[in-house]
């Protein structure tokens, strides 16, 4: 099978977006996803992700990690809105589903914003908090984060949380609004260059634990900057916007 594939990218977070409208792309073969996911003998990237026909909104995300397992991806959201748009689905608004329910978003000039899940409970232990944002999410505060350890301690963390474990975010402070972010991504097994669900589990984390008033966050990752805004009440994150790049890399194909 000979299929057409886009390369987008998110602030370094990668993905292969086919437009499976016709539902011909083999969603339950995992070793596909996986080889081509592959950086060395695939075409390389953090996650797959395809675009479908739905009945009740402009269209379906089905987002695979490199290994298979489907989740949410806020990048990859991102990123889909974007090649929607690139495929004449959508203009610069849009309602869609994805794994965690559905989302609105618009895009303008490559900047999508994308509205995340509501967040009703953040569980805050000594050392870190844990943020459900349509994955899972450790938030960790460290300091000297360049040259934090981000993959050996985040796969301790990782492996330490029953299945499907946890992603892993490092922070450091540097303003009462800014806070930078490294992440170890469960699925990909590593770090990234950016998480969006991520940034999202931080910005909340970091204002429900009083670390900043704030309620638009900016977040520098290891691929760019990406914004978080909120609203809160009595604890309830609601009007949870997601905003960054989605940019196109280039498109191909490949023999499956």
């Amino acid at each position: 099978m000979n299929l057409t594939f886009y390369k987008y990218q998110g602030t370094g977070n990668d993905f292969i977006i086919v437009d499976n409208r016709t539902k011909t792309f083999p969603k339950n073969n995992v070793s596909i996803i996986e080889k081509l996911c592959d950086r060395n003998f695939g075409i390389g990237a953090d996650g797959v992700i395809l675009i479908e026909n739905d009945t009740e909104s402009d269209f379906r995300m089905i987002y695979y990690n490199a290994d298979g397992s489907e989740t949410m991806c806020g990048n990859g959201g991102r990123c889909a809105v974007a090649f929607a748009k690139h495929l004449n689905i959508i203009n610069e608004k849009t309602s869609f589903i994805a794994f965690d329910g559905p989302h609105y978003a618009e895009i303008e000039d490559n900047i999508v914003s994308l509205q995340m899940i509501d967040v009703n409970e953040v569980n805050i232990s000594n050392n870190h908090s844990f943020v459900y944002t349509g994955t899972q999410h450790h938030v960790e505060l460290v300091d000297n984060i360049s040259d934090f350890p981000v993959y050996q301690k985040g796969k301790e963390i990782r492996n330490s949380y029953k299945e499907p474990g946890s992603n892993v975010n490092f922070v450091e402070q540097l303003n009462t609004n800014t806070f930078r972010v490294r992440t170890y991504e469960k699925g990909v097994e590593d770090e990234t260059l950016a998480c969006g669900t991520g940034v999202t589990a931080v910005a909340i984390a970091m204002h429900a634990t009083n670390k900043t008033k704030n309620t638009s966050i900016n977040l520098p990752v290891e691929g760019g900057n990406l914004s978080v805004s909120f609203n809160e009440k009595n604890g309830v994150y609601t009007n949870v916007f997601l905003q960054g790049p989605a940019t196109l890399v280039f498109k191909g194909n490949i023999e499956i």
